[in-house]
């Protein structure tokens, strides 16, 4: 025994503990966030410096109950697993299992399939790190989230505090990541003149995150500042720029009702370039000198808008396309290992990623499994001693059955049996076989007695022995009864334990597909461990199931037996009662 219980706790230890050290000992769980700049993923022709990267969170990517609830305790690392990140949470709702997360990477390396960062989390005393304000670069004038409630301007998430001035747009609860602001076609955003979003001498970029659901005329940017204008228009459907008193062919068709990534680049030394989903689609040819104006944003725009930012700086392609490639919907730049896995950490534990990616609702199901599970398997051995029993006693008993027939003699007083039948009680009374002889005799010796007290002959009657076997049947219902009593727990957990796990399995992948949707993250990596978590409820169901069908045939069996054995002998006690003591 313990020698089984040092195993048992050296397969625990094995199963939480990882295999890699950790950079802070007080974090438990770690995930690994791949990042690919190769063709498979964001190609970018070379190295790019400080890029904001937004990693989604959900169900299928995260396990919620290991972090903090509002995910003060998460931190990123850079692969080294020494160097601290700096990032900030858009949102993190653990009810709903979905968060937002901007990671500020000082440098990527163009054809990079393999680079990662590490995320982690699993400490109960952290104190939030989030730090918006040191997650973006010098050259970063503004970053609008969009999260604030109806009524409020849009907040600056960089340190220059650069809120709108006023917007007449409406919020939108589910935009690219997170909330969104939705234009009507009279409704715009204004962002007033601040030294801080004066383009320098290294230019400009205004970038956004449209999904227009029509695709009217409309200025989704424009600027005037001494005599110059700068916009990015919608005509027909296409992109069009106006800088320097001219305007550009159309460029880049747009798709009603779907996200796409645009951005306008003003150099100082060349013409506006807009880019479409991180390519290019159109050049202008007059060169703009650095704006500070007014800025006005979706005047006769139809649609949603998320992610607006301006930067005082000529973004460079590679940068613009890590944005586009890396905060959209096809997720192409950054997804998500199994958490604690990676290649420090040697070979995934399956069972490690499966129960970390179980979200709430299926371990509500798994513990109604398990409770139903000790239940039935606490009616299973109880019920197979029972059985074990009470077939040993029922053999004891008809051994000894013989010789009780035969010394018992209902003709005596009663004070005269009593002394025997207290003795066959003691010997036998765990026996059903014996309840029953005694009820017979009990039922035997009342009639007796009332014949002895009225003069009658101490014989019984055709009548008298259906009283009597009426009787023993009664006994014999109330054993059955017991015998297959509880039983019923097993047929439930059957029948009920497979459903039960189905049920845990489809709200899982509901709940999966709604997170994924909802971050827009539909890479494999991200559905796969919560695909996989939400078939661990239809295997505990079955784990339940499985082990008490087994034990229920074993018991119907051995229980059968024994009921086999009652209504015989009721049969045999009543025919040789009549024998003995009916009228000859």
């Amino acid at each position: 025994m313990k020698i089984l219980v040092l195993m048992l706790a050296l397969l625990l230890q094995l199963i939480t503990q990882p295999a890699w050290a950790r950079w802070n000992e007080d974090w438990k769980q770690r995930t690994r966030v791949n990042l690919d700049t190769s063709a498979q993923g964001v190609a970018v022709g070379a190295a790019v410096d400080m890029v904001p990267v937004l990693v989604r969170l959900h169900t299928g990517n995260f396990s919620f109950l290991d972090a903090r609830p509002d995910g003060a305790d998460l931190r990123f690392i850079a692969s080294d697993d020494k160097t601290p990140l700096k990032f900030h949470i858009e949102r993190f709702d653990g009810l709903n299992e979905l968060a937002f997360v901007w990671v500020l990477l000082p440098r990527l390396e163009a054809g990079k399939k393999d680079a990662f960062v590490w995320l982690y989390h699993g400490n109960e005393k952290a104190v939030a790190a989030s730090d918006a304000k040191g997650s973006y670069d010098a050259s970063q004038g503004l970053v609008y989230h969009f999260g604030e409630a109806a009524g409020q301007v849009p907040q600056d998430a960089t340190a220059n505090a650069n809120h709108a001035l006023r917007s007449s747009a409406q919020p939108v609860s589910a935009g690219l990541a997170g909330a969104a602001l939705g234009f009507d076609g009279r409704a715009e955003l204004v962002v007033e003149a601040k030294a801080s979003l004066r383009a320098s001498a290294g230019g400009q970029t205004v970038s956004m995150w449209i999904k227009p659901s029509a695709l009217d005329d409309a200025a989704l940017f424009a600027q005037t500042d001494a005599g110059q204008r700068v916009a990015l228009l919608l005509r027909g459907g296409s992109l069009v720029v106006e800088a320097g008193g001219s305007t550009s062919s159309p460029g880049g068709k747009l798709n009603a009702g779907a996200w796409q990534h645009v951005a306008l680049v003003l150099s100082p030394n060349s013409g506006p370039v807009v880019l479409l989903n991180g390519a290019e689609v159109l050049r202008g040819t007059a060169a703009v000198g650095p704006l500070g104006g007014q800025m006005v944003f979706g005047a006769g725009y139809k649609g949603e808008l998320d992610e607006l930012q301006v930067a005082t700086t000529a973004r460079s392609v590679d940068w613009l396309r890590l944005a586009a490639g890396g905060q959209g919907p096809d997720q192409k730049l950054v997804s998500t290992a199994p958490a604690e896995a990676g290649e420090a950490a040697g070979e995934a534990s399956y069972l490690r990623i499966l129960l970390g990616a179980v979200t709430v609702d299926g371990w509500i199901v798994i513990a109604l499994l398990a409770v139903m599970f000790v239940y039935s398997f606490w009616v299973m051995i109880s019920k197979a001693l029972l059985v074990r029993t009470l077939a040993r006693e029922n053999d004891l008993f008809m051994e000894a059955f013989p010789a009780l027939m035969n010394s018992h003699d209902p003709t005596q007083a009663p004070g005269l049996r009593q002394q025997a039948e207290t003795h066959a009680e003691a010997q036998h009374g765990a026996s059903p076989l014996y309840r029953l002889y005694a009820a017979a005799i009990a039922e035997l010796n009342q009639r007796f007695d009332s014949y002895r007290q009225s003069g009658r002959e101490l014989h019984i009657s055709d009548s008298t022995l259906s009283a009597i076997r009426a009787t023993v049947d009664a006994k014999l219902v109330r054993e059955l009864q017991g015998l297959n009593s509880k039983l019923v727990v097993l047929t439930i957990s059957i029948a009920g334990g497979p459903f039960l796990g189905l049920l845990g399995t489809v709200v899982g992948v509901m709940i999966t597909f709604a997170a994924i949707a909802a971050a827009g993250d539909v890479n494999v990596n991200a559905i796969a461990p919560g695909i996989a978590a939400a078939l661990v409820a239809t295997v505990a169901g079955l784990a339940v199931a499985i082990p008490c069908l087994f034990g229920y045939n074993y018991l119907t069996s051995r229980i059968g037996d024994i009921s086999a054995d009652l209504q015989a002998f009721v049969d045999a006690l009543v025919t040789r009662i009549a024998e003995r003591h009916a009228a000859p």
